[in-house]
């Protein structure tokens, strides 16, 4: 099997760099070996951070090159959008017909990133009390960007840090997540191929406690942008002081199903995005909140949509629940589930390990204190609570260390209105579950969900400088 299997190298300063040491990457559903990449050592990562400084001050990479790499990525990344959706399938263990669509979403991230370097346009100022001053301002780049990506979305959440950066103008390291490494890499590949200038995409594949340390320190980078854990996003907002950064953290991701809404489509669609990858994204629904006088034919809808979803090979198109990243997750998942049904909790279908697939689980009687309730899964598990008035719903909801996204089903355009604004999240989506984005909204949330936004018009706003000119007309 080795024998079959292409080391992947490390992008570096435009050249492809091999070392000794070396990450195995396995297929998330048969467990044999799928890749093996290149790690970087204290040495490569130093070079890279150099690399990208001398690009930022000595490589003009005007607005119409960035468009144009970007654009082009796009079209090389349509050609070769088979090849990338196996691999996310392999190495990350997400059903086929659900890689595809983030490989579209890729495409589409790049186009609208490349369209955003049209727009990198300061203002005039108006002066009304200061005669003889002409005020203006413009944008610059802020500078090297680490991007530190996470495995679930192998692709596109590099894409996502990526292009903007680039559109910006902005040199830019990536650090992906070592159990999808190849995806960055090959995406690496394309941008080389569209004609990306040397030191504007580095690639370092190593572990967060070595290689992501090292860019932490290293105050030669001016911003970070995260995905992952709370406890690595307070890490990183400690270490790096005054630099910026923008942290996608955890969530616990809530939807209600009101006394008025469609219940049928409520259900069908809550079954599919509770357990899409298996239940591995960020704003996967968690929890379900239901009104009271509408619970039992919720549940009776929602367990049989729950029961007709196919779980397997992420490569059978058919598969709608594939393997959690490994078993050590899917261990915990289950330890979790244990948990909560030795503290009275209620397990209505599923609650079983296979390996490290996780079969999707429906828990009811939950309470403050459980994991499955308080914590971000990241796994298929889903909890159905009732509630009587819309005020309590409300509560429920916020009740939450985090609050990334909010989904509402309801008729009742008042409502519909007035929520938004008492939910304490980033995004609140009507008459759809909290598991919808679509790339070229803003996207981020607020308490340990983390700040700032993803979409590359919102991303870019914190990838460059504004700086104000004043003009003295007089001398």
């Amino acid at each position: 099997m080795m024998g079959n299997i292409v080391k992947e190298k490390l992008f570096i300063n435009g050249k492809w760099v091999e070392t000794d040491t070396t990450h195995k990457i396995y297929n998330k559903y048969t467990g044999e070996l799928f890749s093996e990449v290149c790690v970087a050592d204290e040495r490569l990562v130093d070079q890279a951070v150099e690399a990208a400084v001398y690009a930022h001050k000595n490589t003009l990479f005007l607005p119409e090159h960035r468009y144009t790499v970007l654009m082009r990525t796009a079209e090389l990344l349509l050609e070769s959008s088979e090849e990338f959706a196996k691999i996310i399938a392999q190495e990350g263990g997400k059903p086929i017909t659900d890689a595809k669509v983030e490989v579209n979403r890729s495409i589409s991230t790049l186009k609208i990133a490349a369209d955003e370097t049209k727009k990198l346009v300061g203002e005039i100022i108006p002066n009304y009390n200061v005669p003889g001053r002409f005020m203006y301002t413009v944008k610059k780049p802020v500078g090297v960007v680490a991007a530190i990506t996470p495995f679930n979305f192998p692709l596109n959440l590099v894409v996502h840090k990526v292009a903007p950066a680039l559109a910006a103008g902005n040199p830019v390291i990536i650090k992906p997540a070592s159990d999808t490494a190849t995806t960055a890499i090959k995406l690496c590949k394309l941008l080389e191929k569209a004609g990306v200038p040397n030191g504007y995409v580095q690639c370092v594949v190593g572990s967060g406690s070595t290689v992501g340390e090292q860019l932490l320190r290293d105050e030669r980078i001016a911003h970070y942008t995260f995905t992952g854990s709370p406890a690595v996003g307070k890490h990183i907002r400690k270490t790096i002081g005054l630099r910026k950064a923008t942290l996608e953290l955890g969530s616990n991701s809530a939807t209600i199903v009101h006394s008025d809404a469609n219940v049928g489509k409520a259900a069908m669609r809550l079954a599919k995005m509770s357990f899409s990858h298996a239940g591995q994204i960020c704003i996967s629904v968690q929890r379900i909140f239901v009104q009271e006088s509408i619970q039992e034919k919720f549940l009776e809808k929602f367990l049989k949509e729950v029961s007709l979803l196919k779980v397997g090979d992420p490569l059978d198109p058919d598969t709608d629940v594939g393997p959690m990243i490994n078993e050590n997750e899917a261990k915990r998942i289950e330890q979790w589930v244990r948990e909560a049904k030795e503290g009275g909790a209620e397990i209505l279908i599923g609650g079983t390990r296979e390996g490290n697939i996780f079969h999707p689980t429906v828990i009811t009687n939950v309470r403050k204190g459980m994991k499955v309730l308080d914590e971000e899964v990241f796994a298929p598990v889903v909890t159905v609570s009732a509630y009587r008035t819309i005020e309590e719903a409300i509560e429920l909801v916020n009740d939450s260390k985090y609050g990334l996204q909010a989904g509402i089903y309801t008729s009742d355009l008042n409502l519909s209105y007035k929520i938004p604004y008492l939910l304490e999240v980033g995004g609140v989506i009507i008459n759809d579950t909290c598991c919808y984005r679509v790339d070229q909204m803003p996207y981020g949330g607020v308490k340990e969900s983390g700040n700032g936004k993803e979409g590359p018009s919102y991303a870019i706003q914190d990838l460059v400088e504004t700086v104000t000119v004043v003009v003295n007309l007089e001398d």
